[in-house]
């Protein structure tokens, strides 16, 4: 198959390609950073990406286990669109890069040992679930679940356009894109409905409350704070779940190497520690052993908060207001795994609940620990719908508990780690799992991990909470107090999750054209840059 030419496209990218296109340094290649890369790329831009890590993906990383590559991010692709969109708008076709396949089981979700009593799978055809949870729970609750879905439906469609497809949205322009229906529909889920009382008047069945309040975590939330709206999740699994031939490291590299194919450059194992400014605009980017970048614009696809934290120099700390720790999203402690299973009848997605599903949320959010009763995701990874373990060998595992945001600020205790781990396996040996334990095919991330690979995370793996309705309009958008320093990533609008990153990167990019095109009209001059002398901080952005 052969793709479309690349090259700079009519307005900006043209005029601006005749006498030398500017130059964008990109900070960070994590699914926003690449977006904005490959799309600025496309219209004839001159991009440089920055990258820490030796590999494109950012929290979209594979951990080898065992010899073996596994996911150890993000496992689950949503709203293809978002791809096919971009890859088009790249002058190619999500096709001709990665083979996707459709999950007909989106996640097996468990409660105990009886297949019967305390296992629901949730299916891509609605029809099906809804006869599971009558099976599972009752006729009622099946009815109340078609409610749900629908309900679901109609909140996502009111947001779509004015809030995910916008950029950053004013509490006023999204009530204006709203409109008068849109407006009735969210006024209908209660002004300050949290996600759990939503789900507390809409079933009775406890473990369907769980089940679908577990669709705050998506955005690092707590369901007893998270907005109500977020129950639009549902409609986005209904849409569509997929998995991705080679993994979902898959999507970053082929992004990566659509973005050379168009002229992006890329420069791994290369932490940047600060962003340069001169005569107040952003002019470039500085790595640690002192080398420096120019540029026209510079998009830092990182942590926001590194920047309000002087990460990347004090000249660009007030480009964002700070974040404070408590507002920090949901961290994780992950295992990524190779080994043997028995027992329990494992697919692709999987879901393990203990009984006090509060406690869990107010261990993280207010104690500040690991749960004494988590809830366990298990993703595993040579499976698909039909479940059948691989033939004689082990397999790839994801395990995740949910954990604390205070990776920077709390030292990691090895003893407390060691009990949440063997908590979370009685838990699937109690629901009918028995996993192999193998301490060289066992590779532990923590808090404190992930605060060290995302700096001015804390290790919290979604930026802001999302707590609160309010809190849909405290995430940074594209822009930034410093002229022609640009934001995109899972910290800023519209949220975190990969398709959401990718919607970010997309957004800067139409953000950047924009600002370049001002820059043209009034005849800028190109701001020339130095060295600067590194600061003592080195940040790895992904």
């Amino acid at each position: 198959m052969t793709e479309a030419p690349a090259g700079p496209q009519n307005g900006v990218a043209s005029a601006v390609a005749r006498s030398g296109a500017p130059r964008v340094v990109v900070v960070g290649a994590g699914v926003g950073g690449l977006v904005t890369a490959l799309l600025l790329a496309s219209k004839g831009l001159r991009v440089q990406v920055l990258e820490a890590s030796s590999k494109p993906g950012g929290k979209m990383r594979q951990i080898l286990a065992g010899g073996q590559p596994v996911d150890s991010g993000p496992t689950v692709l949503t709203m293809r669109w978002v791809f096919e969109q971009i890859f088009e708008e790249a002058g190619s076709s999500l096709a001709q890069h990665l083979a996707l396949a459709p999950l007909q089981v989106l996640a097996r979700h468990a409660w105990g040992p009886d297949p019967e009593r305390d296992r629901l799978d949730l299916h891509a055809d609605r029809a099906r679930t809804v006869d599971a949870i009558a099976r599972f729970s009752s006729p009622a609750e099946a009815r109340r679940f078609e409610r749900f879905c629908d309900e679901s439906q109609r909140v996502y469609r009111s947001l779509e356009g004015p809030y995910i497809r916008s950029s950053r949205p004013s509490l006023a322009s999204m009530m204006t894109g709203l409109g008068p229906l849109g407006l009735a529909r969210l006024a209908g889920l209660g002004p300050n409905s949290s996600m759990w009382s939503l789900l507390s008047r809409r079933f009775q069945d406890p473990r369907l409350r769980q089940l679908f309040g577990r669709y705050a975590t998506y955005c690092g939330a707590s369901p007893w704070a998270a907005p109500a709206t977020l129950m639009l999740v549902a409609q986005v699994e209904l849409q569509g779940v997929w998995t991705v031939s080679g993994g979902m490291h898959a999507l970053a590299l082929a992004l990566a190497d659509l973005g050379r194919r168009r002229g992006v450059e890329f420069e791994f194992d290369t932490p940047v520690n600060a962003i340069t400014v001169h005569r107040g605009r952003a002019s470039g980017a500085c790595s640690a052993d002192g080398r420096h970048w120019q540029a026209d614009a510079v998009v830092f696809n990182g942590d926001a908060d590194a920047l309000a934290q002087g990460l990347l120099g004090t000249a660009v700390q007030a480009a964002v207001p700070a974040r404070r720790p408590t507002d920090r999203s949901l961290s994780a402690l992950t295992c990524s795994v190779l080994a043997r299973t028995e027992g329990f009848p494992l697919v692709r997605h999987n879901v393990f609940f203990q009984d006090d599903y509060a406690s869990e949320f107010k261990d993280v959010f207010d104690r500040g620990r690991l749960p004494r009763q988590g809830t366990v995701y298990l993703c595993a990874q040579d499976r698909g719908d039909d479940g059948p373990a691989p033939a004689n060998r082990p397999e790839r595992l994801l395990m995740l508990v949910n954990a604390p945001p205070n990776g920077d600020r709390v030292a990691a205790d090895p003893m407390e780690i060691e009990r949440c781990e063997h908590t979370s396996l009685a838990l699937l040996e109690r629901c009918g799992l028995t996993v192999e334990r193998q301490t060289p095919s066992w590779v532990r991330t923590t808090p404190q991990d992930f605060s060290r690979l995302f700096p001015g995370s804390g290790g919290g793996l979604y930026g802001t909470a999302t707590h609160g309705w309010m809190s849909l309009f405290r995430r940074p958008g594209s822009t930034t107090r410093i002229p022609g320093l640009f934001l995109a990533g899972g910290s800023v609008h519209p949220g975190p999750g990969v398709p959401m990153a990718a919607l970010s990167g997309s957004l800067a990019a139409n953000t950047v054209m924009a600002h370049l095109g001002s820059i043209s009209r009034s005849h800028a001059a190109a701001i020339s840059g130095g060295i600067s002398t590194p600061s003592a901080t080195t940040v790895g952005t992904g």
